[in-house]
């Protein structure tokens, strides 16, 4: 397939970064006047007109109405985000400083982690924040208690060595009693504390498969307990400043609003979306129909992984309009999920 690089001369290329980047800082389509007053290319309006429509034939521009300036496609979004790569960051360092500074003082509470970091996210962002908890891979056990409150819900508390407490509510067998809850959760306390429960789901399994007859459906239900506590749920998911985004310009109308209403409250497709990219490395960018799930084709996403060692244990991300302010924003997301590593490396 050939490159924008490849079909766009430099003056071309010029031109539809400085489109972009007006757009970006204005949400009104861009006229070749706006670009000969705001830039010194040399050029009459005539020739930026030319070239602004050269731009739209080849797909990186449009034109929403007869008349009007234009406004870049995905496609347009993709080969000026292609341009920040390598590119020295302008973004405010105090801005980054100050987020470092509010994430550093969350290591003392790894509890509240996600929920404070999708916020500050969106504060920074002035975009929708999301994180999705660390993976059970890093979960390591201490104690697990279950409690019956009615005739087929459970309430688990669980407590890990790493000092997270999950509070979660899931169906279990009508005929479980709690003193057979009282037993599961002994057993699972006395074989596995200290264990990651990864490898707590993989050994109760194994035993489960070994000898049916000699565990009972006590050990049948400590298996669906664990995998309803430790797999990814829409409960691991937490999303911010929903509010703040539909003050946007790119939100006045209620189609779009609902639209986005849709996708956010679908926490499932957001859970979709991460696990979808959650073996990707460094900081990814989806510009709207980039996006793998069809929920998001009218939205760009930036999101990257972190990691406990090599291994991918989390998300974060933040989910906006095609015309979002993108080298910013990457370099939030990208800072994050940095430390975010780092802090999980040094527990």
């Amino acid at each position: 397939m050939t490159s924008a690089n490849e079909i766009l001369d430099e003056r071309n290329k010029q031109i539809l970064c400085a489109v972009i980047q007006c757009h970006i800082n204005t949400p009104v389509p861009v006229g070749s006047r706006v670009i000969t007053k705001k830039y010194s290319f040399g050029l009459s309006s005539a020739t930026i007109r030319n070239i602004m429509a050269d731009l739209e034939e080849m797909g990186f521009l449009r034109q929403p109405h007869t008349s009007a300036g234009r406004v870049p496609t995905d496609s347009g979004y993709r080969f000026y985000v292609n341009t920040l790569k390598g590119k020295k960051n302008q973004t405010n360092k105090a801005q980054l400083i100050e987020l470092h500074e509010k994430l550093d003082r969350l290591k003392k509470d790894i509890n509240t982690l996600p929920d404070e970091t999708s916020r500050m996210l969106s504060a920074a962002s002035n975009y929708i924040g999301i994180t999705m908890s660390p993976h059970d891979r890093i979960i390591t056990l201490s104690k697990i208690e279950l409690h019956k409150f009615r005739k087929n819900r459970l309430a688990v508390v669980l407590i890990t060595d790493e000092g997270i407490i999950k509070h979660k509510v899931v169906t279990i067998d009508a005929g479980t009693s709690q003193k057979d809850l009282n037993r599961i959760a002994d057993y699972i306390n006395s074989e596995y504390s200290g264990t990651h429960v990864e490898d707590i789901r993989k050994s109760i399994a194994k035993e489960l498969a070994k000898d049916k007859m000699r565990y009972d459906k006590l050990i049948s239900q400590a298996v669906k307990i664990c995998k309803s506590i430790f797999s990814t749920s829409p409960d691991d998911v937490f999303i911010s400043g929903l509010s703040g985004v539909l003050g946007l310009p790119d939100f006045c109308d209620i189609d779009k609003i609902r639209e986005l209403l849709k996708t956010i409250e679908d926490k499932e497709l957001i859970v979709r979306l991460l696990d979808l990219i959650s073996a990707s490395e460094g900081t990814q960018v989806f510009i709207g129909s980039e996006n793998p799930l069809a929920e998001m084709k009218k939205f760009s996403l930036i999101v990257s992984t972190f990691k406990e060692g090599a291994n991918p244990v989390g998300a974060i991300g933040i989910i906006g309009p095609t015309r979002m302010n993108y080298e910013k924003t990457i370099s939030i997301v990208d800072m994050t999920a940095q430390f975010i590593t780092n802090m999980l490396s040094e527990r």
